[in-house]
């Protein structure tokens, strides 16, 4: 019989895809920690990022899908956050807010990271994730931001973070240890795959800044980087298995700690649409399917980190 080029590239295709989902549902096993506190609550998070409808709409959708609540950015009318909040509530869903600035000067930055700060826990949503300063921006500056968040936490109770950020202020391994370690209060949204890219490894020479920052996560963005970028095309094609493992060993030890305090836990599932998610040149088709992506790991999640 002739050799099919075709045939066998599709058949090999359909084994490591079969070996990609195998070695992927091995992880949807739960965890059995030891020393677990009662009081631990998982809550995974759904992102609108992408979605093309409606706020109702979309909660709608996040309700059905099986997840505890949203996480969007903080609406700059009054109006628009008091609809937001009715929405969300409306559809029995928990409420995660984004802010952050976003003009390069950084006194005016100042003004509108302090403004969306107001605004985000005047709503008292479950958390706020802050995008936080500038990478160019200096260390002091930087921590006037993160200052501006301790203060509001004293006052209103609601939890703040600063996430792992390409351009911002923690966008990198090493500089987030060195706010870590000379700012006690700093606790960080926890999206790693930025560190991957950046770095372009998987951070194995950096272990000791990992131990030193793990600690500080009250939040994970659940995305899978890679060496060349923020977001891999499937978590479940094989040839991401490398960084699927690395991803997960984090976020183990992050659940560990949740685990034994006994405290919530806050996760979303962040896969994005073009362009972080690859696409086919000249059509810009996207390399895979942003919503069921999302909701397989948010159902994988649920299944490894259940209580």
């Amino acid at each position: 019989m002739p050799f099919s080029r075709r045939k066998f590239i599709k058949g090999a295709g359909l084994v490591s895809s079969s070996l990609a989902l195998h070695q992927l549902e091995s992880f949807s096993s739960p965890i059995r920690y030891e020393d677990q506190r009662p009081g631990f609550e998982l809550k995974i998070m759904a992102t609108n990022w992408g979605f093309a409808g409606d706020t109702d709409s979309f909660c709608k959708k996040a309700k059905k899908e099986g997840y505890d609540g949203i996480e969007v950015w903080v609406p700059g009318e009054e109006k628009v956050r008091t609809e937001l909040k009715q929405i969300v509530e409306a559809n029995g869903l928990l409420l995660g807010l984004l802010a952050g600035g976003s003009d390069s000067a950084f006194q005016k930055h100042e003004e509108q990271f302090s403004a969306a700060i107001k605004a985000a826990t005047a709503m008292k949503p479950v958390y706020i994730n802050c995008h936080s300063g500038r990478d160019y921006f200096s260390f002091d500056q930087n921590k006037q931001l993160v200052d501006i968040t301790t203060k509001a936490n004293t006052e209103t109770g609601v939890p703040i973070y600063h996430e792992t950020h390409r351009s911002r202020a923690m966008f990198a391994a090493h500089i987030t240890r060195n706010f870590a370690e000379k700012i006690k209060e700093l606790r960080l949204t926890f999206d790693v795959s930025h560190w991957c890219n950046v770095h372009e490894s998987l951070l194995a020479d950096q272990a000791e800044t990992m131990d030193i920052v793990l600690p500080r996560v009250e939040h994970i963005h659940a995305r899978i980087g890679h060496p060349e970028g923020p977001q891999v095309n499937d978590p479940r094609a094989p040839e991401w298995l490398n960084a699927v493992n690395a991803h997960f060993s984090w976020w183990d030890k992050v659940i560990e700690r949740k685990k034994k305090e006994g405290k919530l836990m806050t996760i979303l599932t962040e896969f994005g649409p073009p362009d972080y998610m690859p696409t086919l040149p000249y059509t810009r088709q996207p390399l895979g399917a942003q919503w069921e992506i999302n909701a397989y790991m948010m159902h994988l999640l649920r299944k490894r980190y259940a209580s």
